[in-house]
């Protein structure tokens, strides 16, 4: 996969994802108060380009110990016992 491809996969699945999400009502709510729409923007961007950053740079470290599939599952393992943590109102 080629830059432009991983850039453009990666931007739709996150903007999709980030879409209505606590992080963005939290900023809609920031941005509601009388507070500097820039300031708000600003340390809203560099939160999640920090976020995103330790993801990448976490994500690339435990790669090259664990392998691809247990890495999956694990993930998907965590989704779920949150998800049912949410539901049973426990988290």
């Amino acid at each position: 996969m080629n830059f432009w491809q991983a850039f453009l996969s990666t931007f739709s699945l996150i903007f999709l994802a980030e879409l209505g999400d606590k992080t963005q009502l939290a900023v809609f709510l920031l941005a509601a108060q009388d507070r500097p729409m820039w300031g708000i923007f600003l340390g809203a961007a560099a939160a999640l380009v920090l976020s995103s950053f330790l993801a990448v740079f976490f994500g690339a470290a435990i790669s090259r110990y664990l392998p691809q599939d247990f890495i999956h599952k694990g993930a998907g393992a965590a989704f779920i016992l949150i998800g049912l943590l949410l539901l049973l109102g426990k988290f």
